[in-house]
């Protein structure tokens, strides 16, 4: 693919898709230069996920022109765009979970060596390509997408939350693949609510907000707040000093924890992890991919039984068959892939309503008044925008995440257990979670949460707990836990080899190559 007059290599305008009433796109803009690595930004529901779909034929729009090496076209499926050197990485792996790796790669013609090539240089040298999709973990699926599709060499690459499912670790090489793409003469369209990776990475942010294109920035020293305020069309002060002035609420010494784990062990991923989540706090726990987080949260979620250890509730010992078990403890659980947790086909209240139908029974009977009620003060609590609550499948990112926390708000919490809640969503619906979680601690709730974003811990978390190997090494003080400290325990290093290897690291995905894209001013003939 080539630049063409104008100096682009993909463009869009006037791009539009409506789905019913509901307005996913009224009218995007899009421009890509050859060499650069262009950010897609906007908050949840923005349109950002529907024009990658769209320029990569996944979605037909209502109207709008695509030019492709400047000439018009229409783009009937993903595979005719992966011809025309086009390829997107979606949100979700797009893999058939009943196959196994090698006959997925199959499905999309993708050349075996030089997907394995880009598994190894991407962190997962040692997969097994015999491994069905659906037994490989999510954060290694993202990267067997994301290889999948740099196997073929594409001239344009979309990566919609690429890292989103990542830990630490996997996120870095994806950027580190990303920024060695500069300069060239292929380019990537990067999806992220992550501000530090555009930063990293970026040379121009397109910025969308309800369905419409606001404004094109060049990614410089400072344009995060630029980028953000066209996101939301208003400042986030407000949200952000909410969120970090929430109250810690002091933890009684006088009663037993909500939730003891003593000596848990499961197979070779989890080994003799204690600690304590009392009622009243909001626990942070963090660990790069495979440390034994996923073994931990199956077994307080009664999805596994751990092989050794003992858990305890209000200070009496339980055992969980299944996760109905964990529920009737008070034990519930929030998980990072909210398709998995919906009813996608059925509509918001059903969704919501579901976990307590039975204690809204008379005589048989639903009492359709008060699941009403406690519905709407539900969707009320987190703010969902439900103008398209037919299906929920209909809903951005954001607000079906929010559906899966509202349905154990509504039916009253005890000890909620979230993991990875936030990936893929946007600065002002994570902000509006961190209260949550902080508003459901203050009214003696116990919240565990396991989150990928080391920055997610000082904002919502009263103290953190670390595990690597799938032991615990650390304990911090929410105070005492910023991004360095936690990442300096999450990778088990000692104080001066972690400064050298985040300062490294900052260091190398800064530095543009020869060539780069950036510079210095917004571009004007876009922003207006």
């Amino acid at each position: 693919m080539t630049a063409t007059a104008n100096g682009l290599l993909l463009e869009a305008s006037g791009v539009s898709k409506t789905y019913g009433a509901v307005v996913a796109l009224k009218s995007a803009s899009l421009a890509v230069r050859p060499g650069e690595v262009h950010a897609l930004m906007g908050a949840n529901g923005a349109g950002k996920s529907t024009l990658v779909k769209i320029l990569t034929g996944a979605v037909r729009p209502n109207a709008g022109r695509i030019a492709i090496r400047g000439r018009e076209r229409t783009v009937h499926s993903p595979g005719e765009a992966r011809r025309g050197g086009i390829v997107s990485v979606y949100q979700e792996p797009a893999l058939i979970p009943d196959l196994d790796i090698r006959d997925n790669l199959r499905l999309t013609e993708t050349p075996v060596e030089p997907f394995r090539r880009w598994l190894s240089e991407l962190g997962l040298e040692g997969l097994d390509l015999s491994s069905m999709a659906r037994r490989v973990p999510l954060a290694s699926l993202r990267i067997v997408d994301l290889a999948r599709a740099l196997a073929i060499e594409p001239d344009v690459l979309m990566l919609d939350e690429m890292t989103a499912a990542l830990p630490a670790n996997l996120t870095e090489r994806v950027l580190e693949v990303i920024g060695r793409r500069r300069g060239g003469e292929r380019s990537v369209i990067f999806i992220s609510h992550r501000m530090i990776e555009i930063a990293a990475v970026c040379d121009r942010a397109t910025v969308l907000r309800e369905g419409e294109t606001v404004g094109v920035v060049d990614v410089t020293a400072g344009s995060e707040e630029e980028i953000v305020e066209l996101m939301l069309g208003q400042r986030v002060e407000a949200m952000s000093a909410r969120t970090a002035g929430a109250p810690r609420r002091a933890i009684s010494q006088g009663t037993p924890p909500r939730l003891m784990a003593r000596g848990l062990s499961h197979g070779t991923r989890l080994h003799d992890v204690t600690f304590d989540l009392h009622a009243g706090e909001v626990l942070g726990l963090v660990a790069l991919e495979g440390q034994g987080q996923d073994e931990l949260f199956d077994i307080l979620a009664g999805s596994a039984r751990p092989s050794k250890g003992e858990l305890l509730v209000d200070g009496t010992p339980v055992s969980f068959h299944d996760p109905a078990d964990a529920i009737r403890a008070g034990l519930v659980y929030v998980a990072a892939d909210r398709a998995e947790a919906l009813l996608m086909q059925r509509s918001v209240r059903e969704n919501i309503a579901l976990p307590f139908l039975t204690r809204l029974r008379r005589w048989g009977l639903i009492d359709l008044g008060e699941e009403r009620t406690k519905v709407a003060a539900a969707v009320e609590t987190l703010q969902i925008d439900a103008r398209a609550g037919s299906e929920v499948r209909r809903l951005s990112g954001g607000n079906q995440q929010k559906v899966t926390i509202a349905r154990w708000v509504a039916g009253g919490v005890q000890t909620m257990l979230c993991f990875d809640p936030t990936r893929g969503i946007d600065i002002r619906t994570k902000a509006q979670i961190y209260v949550l979680l902080r508003d459901l601690a203050a009214a003696g709730a116990a919240v565990l949460i396991y989150t990928s974003e080391l920055s997610e811990v000082q904002l919502a978390c009263d103290r953190a707990i670390v595990i690597f190997g799938g032991r615990l090494v650390g304990e911090l003080d929410a105070a005492d836990a910023d991004e360095q400290a936690l990442l300096r325990a999450a990778y088990n290093l000692g104080p001066d080899s972690a400064e050298e290897h985040a300062t490294a690291m900052v260091a190398d995905l800064a530095d543009p190559p020869a060539g780069s894209q950036r510079s210095a001013a917004v571009d004007p003939e876009v922003n207006q």
